[in-house]
């Protein structure tokens, strides 16, 4: 049997330096049953674009649609790195929830979102430099800094009422409109 794969290993190339067709779906095949390409590359000295080719064009259709890397928005990106970050979720149940196959490309979609928030924390020191270096007095200063703050929380409390209302279909805020008159309150308190 040794003596077979050897005289098929040495038969895999033709004149111009193509690869035989039976010796190509064999090594579908092996990738496909679950063999590493990069095992299968040293194997048998091929590149990696040869084996992608080769996936495409002879492998199967199951194995096809399985391979499809799916692309992500960047809110699903940052919603993922905020979860994992937040403690919600670990990086195996990200890729469970979210059918990821490479642990990877989420840790690089972390190292991206941090650097971004560092470059951001950058440039919001930049901007509150310049204007620490006008003439204002500090407790200018602090007021507006306390303003800055409040809105935010506004901005974030307004965030949170409106996906409360949208998950739980619940009216949370307030409507205007008018107001129950004496007479209604009392027929309804009876």
């Amino acid at each position: 049997m040794v003596q077979k794969d050897q005289e098929f290993n040495a038969q895999t190339r033709k004149k111009q330096g193509r690869y035989d067709k039976r010796l190509i779906l064999k090594i579908v095949s092996d990738i496909e049953s679950g063999h590493p390409r990069k095992e299968l590359q040293d194997q048998y000295g091929l590149g990696k674009r040869s084996i992608d080719r080769w996936m495409k064009d002879y492998g199967s259709i199951h194995y096809k649609d399985n391979i499809k890397r799916k692309s992500y928005s960047k809110l699903q990106k940052r919603t993922i790195v905020s979860a994992i970050e937040q403690g919600r979720m670990s990086i195996q149940e990200v890729q469970d929830a979210y059918g990821i196959k490479n642990s990877k490309l989420i840790r690089d979609w972390i190292i991206q979102f941090k650097n971004e928030n560092d470059q951001l924390c950058e440039l919001n020191g930049q901007v509150m430099s310049k204007n620490l270096t006008k003439n204002i007095g500090s407790n200018e200063l602090a007021l507006e800094k306390a303003l800055e703050e409040a809105e935010l929380k506004i901005k974030a409390l307004n965030t949170l009422i409106d996906l409360a209302e949208e998950q739980l279909n619940i009216d949370i805020r307030k409507k205007s409109g008018a107001k129950q008159s004496l007479k209604q309150n009392k027929t309804i308190l009876k």
